[in-house]
């Protein structure tokens, strides 16, 4: 898919949940057999520290409520506005039916809110806010609230020192309006379904359905015990796709908007480690402090929130108070990676709440 430009589309507030519950590494040395210096080299190069991790009965959704309903408090929008609710996961509540009928009912939303998921993790937030830019730019929809989110570390093992450490649980709302004034936004959405088995969950769906042998946790290497209904990663893979597309991804959306680059207040990635996002800024020559990379070593790796959490934690009420241009870039399971150009205005509300 080539570029798409999209004219009419306001982004108009903020709103990223997350748990009460902090987890660090050095809580889960056990998985390292409390060997500290090697919990502290991970620190020091992959930049993973604290995480957010959802307790025990919470869903991704009671997350997004949360934030959905603090969104419309601080945005001051009516309720009964809003007709459109999309939700971008990969942990709903229920296989059928799907997260975002289930918050229409839940916030009470009117009954003629159009209401849809999308199965997409790291690269979702940005797929998200091209299918709410292009339901309203088509005339259909006027108000949208776009929620992300997803609680990975409840399909990660427990046992698992590659993965364990990495992930962390969150929920973001975003509010965006029809405004004929706003400016262009660009998006350039790609995929490589080739590739889905470097980030997946193999067991516990239709293709292999759980059984007493997909949940049997089996040994991989040194410090990896996972079940075929626990998520896998190959990590080597991962980044190398990462190195692959993401520098074209950003240069690509320079040239496309002829932005210069002291113009552009972040380019924020997906939070994959810090590893990984500081390499892809070094490849395109960008200033540290042009490229946020500090969320995944406070709440870990957000999957689909992990962008717009990263609008919250880094820029806070700074995005309030002017207009800012990002780029912002996911990549990921699939594998998917999308990136996107825009120009938000001053924010209504751009908060974080616990729960």
């Amino acid at each position: 898919m080539g570029l798409l430009r999209i004219s009419g589309v306001r982004i108009g507030g903020l709103v990223t949940v997350v748990p009460k519950n902090e987890v660090s590494l050095s809580d889960e040395a056990y998985l390292f057999d409390n060997n500290h210096a090697q919990i502290d080299r991970l620190k020091a190069t992959i930049g993973l520290d604290k995480r957010r991790v959802a307790p025990p009965g919470m869903t991704a959704n009671d997350m997004a409520e949360a934030a959905v309903r603090k969104l419309l408090e601080e945005t001051e929008t009516d309720p009964e506005s809003i007709d459109g609710i999309f939700m971008v996961t990969q942990t709903p509540d229920y296989l059928q039916p799907g997260n975002a009928v289930l918050l229409q009912g839940r916030i009470g939303l009117p009954t003629t809110c159009a209401a849809m998921d999308f199965n997409l993790g790291c690269s979702g937030y940005v797929y998200g806010l091209w299918a709410a830019h292009s339901f309203i730019a088509g005339g259909g929809l006027k108000r949208v609230i776009l929620v992300v989110g997803d609680t990975i570390s409840q399909i990660v093992s427990k046992d698992d020192r590659a993965l364990r450490p990495l992930f962390g649980d969150a929920a973001c709302a975003t509010l965006l309006e029809a405004d004929p004034s706003a400016p262009e936004a660009l998006f350039d959405l790609q995929s490589d379904g080739t590739g889905y088995e470097s980030l997946w969950q193999p067991g516990g769906a239709f293709r292999e359905p759980w059984s007493v042998e997909s949940a049997e946790v089996k040994t991989l290497g040194e410090g990896i015990q996972r079940s075929r209904c626990n998520l896998h990663m190959d990590g080597a893979e991962i980044f190398n796709f990462s190195l692959k597309v993401e520098p074209k991804a950003i240069s690509d959306m320079f040239a496309a908007t002829a932005w210069e680059p002291e113009s552009v207040e972040g380019v924020v990635f997906h939070q994959a480690n810090r590893y990984i996002i500081d390499n892809i800024r070094r490849r395109l020559k960008l200033p540290p402090e042009q490229v946020p990379s500090g969320t995944v070593e406070r709440f870990g790796n957000q999957s689909s929130a992990s962008i717009p959490a990263t609008l919250t934690d880094h820029y806070g009420d700074k995005l309030t108070k002017a207009s800012h241009r990002f780029f912002l870039s996911g990549f990921g399971v699939g594998l998917s990676w999308a990136t996107c150009a825009v120009e938000l205005p001053p924010l209504a509300c751009n908060s974080l709440l616990e729960i």
